[in-house]
């Protein structure tokens, strides 16, 4: 019997930009430890995401112990509590764009993504003459290898990975921002999206791909953790069989 590990661990500091690999993690009761703590706005105050602000996914966030700084291709690093961070979003962006505090109650769930999902909708993009596509298009968090049947994470009412509990929350309804390449910071289509309309269709529109998980119990993660399935209550049950689906959020 194959085990199921742990094998990607990642944060986004800033809603909507790149996000920073880890091989241990904190899991706190309102999620992965700084998660998504900043966004940035635009001059009117509505958050930027990166299908109308693609290259989003090229403003790299690097927190240490003295704080948060931001890095961009061709430009000089800026720290998050400079004066100039404003400017610097503004002229890599090209156009108003403002360092905020994310909402309160936009991050607390852990979006999770199995390798064996990703192989499953891969194969079906290479059979229509497409290219796959790396993780970092869905921008998880958790990423799962060693589940031999794909959509494991639908169906998982709790998960256990070394001293934390999981909560299956809701399946994860995905959007425009899948089709943005994350090393170019360009929109790039149709994939994934017509292929997943094809066979992951939710009974409240969209397409699902990934799961959103709460944390039942914090504590400490490490790459390489065994996750184990504990189907003991009543899980979803996958793409199309549910009302209520939550909208992806705009990451």
């Amino acid at each position: 019997m194959t085990v199921a590990r742990l094998v990607g661990i990642t944060y986004y500091p800033v809603k909507g930009c790149a996000g920073t690999e880890l091989s241990e993690a904190v899991l706190t009761s309102t999620g992965l430890l700084h998660d998504r703590t900043y966004a940035i706005a635009d001059e009117k105050g509505d958050l930027r995401w990166q299908w109308g602000d693609p290259g989003l996914a090229l403003i790299t966030p690097e927190s240490t112990e003295d704080g948060l700084t931001l890095r961009a291709p061709g430009r000089d690093p800026v720290r998050a509590d400079s004066a100039d961070v404003h400017d610097w979003l503004t002229a890599v962006l090209g156009a108003p764009s403002t360092l905020v505090r994310s909402p309160a109650g936009d991050n607390g769930r852990l979006h999770l993504v199995s390798r064996s999902s990703l192989d499953a909708l891969n194969h079906r993009i290479t059979e229509r003459g497409s290219t796959p596509l790396p993780m970092n298009r869905f921008r998880p968090n958790l990423v799962v290898d060693g589940w031999d049947t794909p959509h494991t994470e639908d169906g998982a009412a709790r998960l256990t990975i070394a001293d934390t509990e999981l909560a299956f929350a809701e399946d994860t309804i995905r959007c425009a921002i899948t089709m943005v390449d994350q090393r170019t910071g360009r929109r790039s289509g149709p994939e994934p999206l017509r292929t997943l309309a094809d066979y992951r269709r939710a009974d409240g529109g969209g397409v699902a791909f990934g799961a959103y998980f709460e944390v039942r119990r914090a504590g400490k993660v490490s790459l390489g953790d065994e996750v184990v399935v504990s189907p003991d209550e009543s899980p979803g049950a996958g793409a199309g069989s549910k009302s209520g689906w939550a909208e992806e959020p705009k990451a």
